[in-house]
């Protein structure tokens, strides 16, 4: 059976699932396949951070429209996400790691992102739970978290209200284009066929541009995620630190979820699995920040596979090689707060031709232009 539509949409993440809604709701025909359930990867398996702050500054004008969907995101989808404005709060442990941070807010002031520099003596009288490893901060009162499991299933069930066809659990296994149309073949042998088509399959969009001609350096990112037992709630704002090794927040139910470092994983599976030595050096890094945590039960951790790039940036844009195509993929482990934004961004590039965000930085002939 032979399935023809306007845009075929490869990956059923946070962005692929918007790119379909928005595609939709302008009376385009879309199809989006997905290997697995949607979210099953990097989209449902990460931290959580609808964060701004501390992004590379070509991300931070697709960061500043999508923290604008987001504060519309339940009237968008009809459904609740868990999406709540906390702040981020960005910790720096040594004097170096408070310049960084100092000097991260011309780049804030540049993209009118609000950023406040905290102290050591302020931010220790104003969160007295961190240890004396933190020697200042910076807080984005803009920022919060939601929860990865619940955003791409409302944004595929908004997707199918417009019209959209979400089909789960289908593998392409072959990718053709002969113009003016792309040529899909799934592991069940249905067939697929449009005259666009969105690569947005995180790792995984990687081998589809290679189908393409268009091979890049990526390789697999698999965050080491773990789960607390409920404690009295007293972290409200989403921590981070400079550098990157450790993150934590808490849910208003007493939970602490905290990230760091990288499991394990078979992307051909695809399989992955957090490792428990990792875990353990996190949770050291996490008590350092919150003493408190001292002796609070982990009871559960997790993993997924994402893509990265060598210069931690994804993909987005046209394809170089062949019409039609459009890329957005190998976030790098930070595309959750993207994905609303990357999803209507891709609608403008299929339908209008052009977008108003800059995307040359996310080329995907960007490697071979620095040769």
């Amino acid at each position: 059976m032979i399935t023809q539509c306007d845009v075929l949409v490869i990956g059923g993440g946070g962005g692929g699932c918007s790119a379909a809604l928005h595609l939709a709701q302008r009376g385009a025909r879309v199809v989006l396949l997905e290997r697995g359930l949607v979210g099953s990867q990097a989209s449902g398996v990460n931290y959580g951070g609808v964060r701004q702050q501390g992004r590379h500054p070509a991300e931070l004008p697709i960061a500043r429209r999508s923290r604008e969907i987001w504060g519309r995101l339940k009237d968008i989808t009809g459904a609740e996400v868990e999406f709540v404005v906390t702040g981020h709060l960005k910790l720096a442990r040594s004097l170096d790691e408070e310049a960084e941070l100092v000097a991260y807010l011309d780049t804030a002031r540049e993209h009118e992102l609000p950023v406040k520099m905290i102290g050591r003596n302020a931010i220790h009288r104003e969160y007295p739970w961190l240890g004396p490893a933190v020697v200042a901060g910076s807080f984005a009162p803009e920022d919060g978290s939601a929860n990865p499991r619940l955003l791409a299933p409302a944004l595929a069930h908004a997707a199918r209200q417009a019209g959209a066809e979400i089909r789960e659990n289908t593998k392409v296994v072959t990718y053709r284009h002969e113009a003016p149309l792309f040529m899909l073949q799934a592991e069940d042998g249905a067939e697929f066929r449009a005259p666009v088509l969105l690569n947005m399959a995180g790792f995984w969009g990687g081998s589809v541009a290679a189908a393409f001609a268009e091979p890049v350096p990526i390789r697999p990112l698999c965050p080491n995620m773990m789960v607390t037992e409920p404690v009295p709630y007293f972290i409200e704002p989403n921590l981070g630190v400079v550098g990157g090794n450790v993150y934590l927040r808490q849910i208003p139910r007493g939970n602490v979820i905290i990230g760091g470092g990288h499991g394990e994983y078979d992307a051909l599976v695809p399989w992955s699995r957090p490792l428990p030595e990792v875990m353990l050096q996190t949770l050291e890094s996490a008590v350092q920040l919150v003493p408190t945590l001292c002796g609070v039960q982990v009871i559960r951790s997790w993993s997924g596979i994402d893509g990265q790039m060598p210069d931690h940036i994804p993909v987005i844009g046209p394809s170089r090689t062949t019409p039609g195509l459009f890329h957005a993929f190998g976030f790098s482990g930070h595309g959750f707060q993207l994905g609303p934004a990357i999803g209507a961004i891709m609608s403008e590039l299929v339908l209008d031709g052009r977008t108003d965000v800059p995307l040359d930085a996310f080329r995907i002939d960007r490697w071979q232009r620095a040769v």
